[in-house]
């Protein structure tokens, strides 16, 4: 196995996993894929695509399951939509929908078939990826920051390679995947290990893993023999570990915060704060939601 060198090659793809059930959010997620329930005025996936476009992403790997075709068609044409906007004039609406079609060969879906955890969801993505570096997004975290949280991170693999994790401070270490640090350089945090849940008191740091990676091509070849973890399935953080013997892995604590969108809370909590930092509706939002906080029908 090789040992990856400081700007090897520039992030070209990204790793989407959208196969999971999104049972969290039940019965939301009954027939609509998680992916695309509204946050504020579009879907989650939506703001996921549009950082790692942001980041320079070029081809976006999505690792589907069944009951997700409604992913493959929100990026793809609406012929029958978009006639009846032109002929109703409708400029504003069309050019809304023409920011979601990405250009012929842009996107790849990839049947992941079994729920075999994170691990093997990437590893799903192995021959369109190739041999070169890769980001991996979890569509449940949005990140919100700018410049994008994958932004910041390609620009800080350009300087350091190797492979990289976002993290963020949490006042709950011991809820998350946790970074062992060996030493920082500002945002740059060089890594000796990961921990999942530790006990409290035990934490080797207050920085969880928030859903952003840039791994190097090896791994996949570590998640092909990786032995089911946590839950019985495959975990991507046990690969990581692997390759930590003998590659060099950043954490970087980028400048934002995250929203977790896997919960009925944390979806909540997104929809609010992506609402008020909406450049048209932050006035209004902002109004509705006092007001709707100062009803006393609803204490």
């Amino acid at each position: 196995m090789t040992t990856a060198h400081s700007g090897a090659q520039r992030v070209r793809k990204a790793v989407l996993p959208v196969a999971g059930f999104g049972t969290r959010v039940l019965p939301a997620t009954k027939t609509i894929p998680k992916e695309l329930l509204p946050v504020f005025d579009r879907p989650a996936i939506q703001y996921v695509v549009d950082e790692a476009i942001d980041a320079g992403i070029e081809h976006l790997v999505f690792i589907t399951g069944r009951n997700k075709g409604a992913i493959e068609d929100y990026f793809d044409r609406a012929f029958e939509l978009e006639e009846s906007l032109r002929n109703k004039n409708k400029t504003e609406a069309l050019t809304t929908l023409d920011r979601t079609v990405r250009a012929p060969g842009a996107m790849s879906f990839v049947r992941q078939q079994a729920a075999l955890g994170l691990g093997h969801a990437v590893w799903c993505a192995r021959d369109i990826i190739g041999d070169e570096p890769f980001a991996v997004c979890l569509p449940d975290m949005l990140m919100m920051g700018q410049p994008s949280c994958l932004r910041q991170m390609v620009d800080a693999y350009a300087q350091v390679g190797g492979n990289m994790i976002a993290v963020e401070p949490t006042d709950n270490p011991s809820g998350y995947g946790i970074i062992d640090p060996a030493s920082r350089d500002g945002r740059l945090i060089r890594m000796k290990g990961m921990v999942e849940k530790p006990a409290k008191g035990s934490e080797p740091s207050n920085l969880f893993i928030s859903g952003r990676y840039i791994l190097q091509p090896e791994i996949f070849a570590l998640l092909e023999n990786q032995a089911k973890g946590a839950g019985g399935e495959i975990q991507l953080t046990d690969s990581m570990a692997r390759l930590m013997d003998v590659q060099a892995f950043h954490a970087f604590e980028f400048e934002g915060r995250s929203y977790d969108c896997g919960d009925k809370l944390g979806y909540l909590e997104a929809v609010a704060a992506f609402a008020l930092t909406n450049a048209e509706f932050a006035g209004g939002a902002r109004a509705m939601l006092e007001k709707t906080l100062a009803d006393p029908s609803l204490r």
